[in-house]
């Protein structure tokens, strides 16, 4: 009998060592390596199989049937609804609903499947009483309480399970595994089994993941890569929006978002975003831009708010909320350096509003907006918005679907649009001032015509016409 092997492995990346350290070698994580047994030492011998029967291209091949859970933002996002055969994985940071959303979801779709819901964190009555706050305690979904995933499949294999939802994947456990509960070697294991049951029963499996502190779904990078569909439920905790984001999806567009909104009753669908996000921004106020975004295949418009203060320490500070920091620090080296915006000795503050994170490049004009706004205290123009990559050199290029954004902005009631020139050419919108930059000198020099008609001593040396560079 060959003796078992001890390792240890990294929970953060999955690679192997024979000795403990502090720090992984593979991905340079500190306190990530733990205690691992190979009960599996002997050598395998790969035996011979049997022969393919390989195809061609060309072959006709229906579409897979698809499943609405009539909730429309978790189908937008899943691509026009679950697949059969499909194995889902949702993750998100403790609390933020994503039992809440799949046990509405389990519901909705218990009408026309037959539904299993298994919690290995929570006992059946704690289910029970969200599903009686949701008011869905008379749907058909059927409640087990295991981490056994061994128990598990022995008891699905007898049924005719449509749905399947294990909450979470972390607290499962294989007999056949000697490592604890949400190791390595117990995520891939259980997950592997699972995707097979689903495949091999036609079946859609949802699998719940915790995340990491950086945001992540915890466990070995490969088990994203193993499921057909990866969901990562967004939103601050203190807010009442939520993001479900699709970042994978074998059957549909990735990159897509539905918004909710938590109430007493659930998460509830919010049929106009763009209109919740800037419902509550006050006109003529300055450090606020509106940014024509898109995500996914929705054109979405959010509020850009930035304050710039004198820095009391000798190292500014840059605080960000839902933009990139890289992003702010390459824009603000921009305008000092093209358009003479001295930002060099202040505190910048820089927040996305609604709890949404921007993660485009076409907003780098409306966090330039915001930020000439709140250094010179001049308001933006009434009814405007922004929507613009800057380069290096200070030009402003093109972004995708240009059109569907000034649509949506004129839908909600705006006037003005600040849109780069590339690419907007034969773009004409009726009823809406465009104005095309092709420079961010282009836009630096509105501020310096408000701040010459109405000067300001405080603000009377932040933009300079001989530190201005035109090219």
């Amino acid at each position: 009998m060959a003796k078992s092997k001890v390792r240890f492995v990294c929970q953060e990346c999955g690679s192997s060592q024979p000795k403990w350290s502090g720090q992984c070698q593979g991905c340079d994580s500190w306190n990530t390596l733990t205690e691992e047994v190979d009960d599996a030492a002997s050598v395998h011998v790969i035996k011979q199989g049997v022969s393919l029967a390989f195809t061609d291209l060309s072959s006709v091949c229906e579409n897979p049937p698809r499943f609405l859970s009539h909730i429309a933002e978790f189908d937008r996002v899943c691509g026009g609804g679950l697949v059969a055969g499909s194995v889902v994985l949702v993750g998100g940071d403790p609390g933020i609903g994503k039992s809440t959303l799949l046990l509405q979801a389990a519901a909705k779709l218990s009408k026309t499947l037959e539904t299993y819901y298994v919690s290995g964190e929570e006992a059946i009555n704690q289910v029970r009483m969200r599903a009686e706050r949701l008011k869905v305690k008379d749907s058909r979904v059927h409640l087990a309480a295991a981490t056994s995933l061994n128990d598990i499949l022995t008891s699905l294999e007898s049924t005719k399970a449509g749905l399947v939802i294990i909450d979470s994947i972390q607290t499962m456990h294989a007999d056949s595994i000697a490592a604890a509960p949400g190791s390595v070697s117990q995520v891939r294991f259980c997950t592997q089994a699972l995707i097979r049951f689903a495949k091999k029963r036609n079946i859609i499996v949802i699998i719940v993941g915790h995340v990491t502190k950086e945001g992540t779904i915890a466990g070995p990078r490969v088990l994203e890569h193993m499921v057909d569909a990866v969901l990562y439920f967004e939103g601050e905790r203190g807010h009442q929006f939520r993001i479900l984001r699709g970042v994978k999806n074998r059957f549909g567009a990735t990159d897509e978002i539905g918004v909710f909104e938590m109430t007493q009753e659930g998460l509830q669908e919010v049929k106009n975003p763009s209109a919740l996000f800037i419902g509550d921004r006050q006109e003529q106020v300055s450090g606020s831009a509106v940014f024509a975004g898109i995500e996914g295949t929705r054109p979405l418009l959010l509020e850009v708010q930035a304050l710039v203060a004198p820095s009391a320490f000798g190292t500014p500070r840059r605080a960000v909320v839902g933009w990139d920091n890289n992003r702010l620090a390459m824009l603000l080296a921009v305008l000092e350096t093209r358009c003479g915006v001295n930002l060099g000795n202040r505190d910048v503050y820089l927040n996305v509003t609604g709890g949404l994170r921007i993660q485009e490049p076409a907003a780098d004009l409306a966090v330039a907006a915001a930020l000439m706004s709140a250094l010179t205290d001049q308001p933006l123009p009434k009814a405007s918005f922004f929507c613009g990559e800057v380069g290096l050199s200070g030009e402003v290029r093109g972004v995708s679907h240009l059109e569907a954004r000034l649509k949506e902005a004129q839908k909600l009631g705006f006037e003005s649009s600040y849109i780069p020139d590339q690419g907007s050419s034969k773009i004409k919108t009726k009823g809406l001032e465009i104005m095309r930059l092709k420079t961010l000198q282009e836009l630096a020099s509105f501020f310096n015509t408000q701040q010459q008609s109405n000067p300001s001593p405080s603000n009377s040396d932040v933009i300079s016409q001989e530190d201005r560079h035109y090219g």
